[in-house]
């Protein structure tokens, strides 16, 4: 319950709030600020459950920009002797401990975290330390699937994800169309699940559905032009991906299969409808 979405019954109304029933944690507050009106007992309210700064059970309706069990991409906001404390969206901070950094963290800058509950504590803390949250468990993914992909890291081979919160994986620098950053999100697919569990991603669909979409939108583009594009295989990548929202990569598999298809013309500068 604690650090996640929960939906619970108003109990009682006080002055200051209402109270929901908790179950096991026993009547949870809502303070009067978070209170929508015409809120009665009986009702039924989604409220996010955490601890205040006295550590108790307190409910709100504000959102965290990550749950227990979610990366997010947060900024500093302070450090003292016990670790760094993040903005996450709510009253109370989150606490990384400085046994939870993975570099000494320094306020004013952002970090990939992980968010969980730590056991001795039963408070909710992050840390930095992404390995330690990502491959427990064994990928069960299919080549094509789509992902929610973060941004966690930059690699000479390119960008490390987080995939669904779960796994990590690679996207890599010659297969990027556009530009990206650490803390990211995107819509991804798994490109290739490797022998050694490790995971290849990819911010396009892999095969042949997405090439022969794409064609089509070409042929749509070049006869509402038309006829023409003043684009061809030749032009840069980042003026096929502003007018396609592709890679040149698979432009050019697309302007292809158009070309062998007797649809098409293509020159140094410009591709002409036949």
């Amino acid at each position: 319950m604690i650090g996640k979405y929960n939906t619970l019954k108003v109990v009682k109304e006080v002055d200051f709030g209402v109270y929901l029933d908790g179950g096991e944690f026993g009547e949870i507050l809502l303070p009067i600020r978070y209170v929508p009106p015409g809120l009665k007992p009986e009702d039924e309210i989604e409220v996010f459950i955490y601890l205040d700064s006295e550590d108790r059970v307190i409910a709100t309706t504000e959102e965290p920009y990550a749950t227990i069990g979610e990366f997010a991409f947060l900024e500093v906001v302070s450090v003292n002797k016990t670790g760094a404390f993040l903005d996450w969206g709510l009253m109370k901070d989150l606490l990384v401990p400085y046994r939870e950094q993975a570099e000494r963290m320094k306020e004013g800058k952002k970090y990939v975290v992980y968010v969980y509950l730590d056991d001795e504590s039963k408070r909710i803390v992050a840390t930095s330390k992404l390995n330690t949250a990502l491959d427990n468990l064994i990928p069960e993914y299919e080549e094509g699937e789509e992902v929610d992909l973060l941004v966690i890291d930059k690699t000479d081979l390119g960008y490390k994800v987080a995939i669904n919160n779960l796994h990590s994986g690679m996207l890599y620098h010659n297969e990027l169309f556009k530009p990206i950053k650490i803390g990211d999100r995107c819509k991804g697919f798994i490109k290739k699940v490797r022998e050694d569990d490790k995971l290849d991603v990819t911010l396009e669909k892999p095969g042949y559905e997405k090439i022969e979409g794409l064609a089509g939108e070409i042929l749509q583009q070049l006869q509402a032009k038309g006829g023409q594009l003043p684009i061809s295989d030749k032009s840069p990548a980042e003026v096929i991906y502003k007018l396609f929202g592709t890679s040149k990569k698979n432009f050019k598999k697309a302007t292809g299969t158009l070309y062998k298809q007797r649809l098409i013309e293509i020159h140094q500068d410009k591709i002409v409808l036949i």
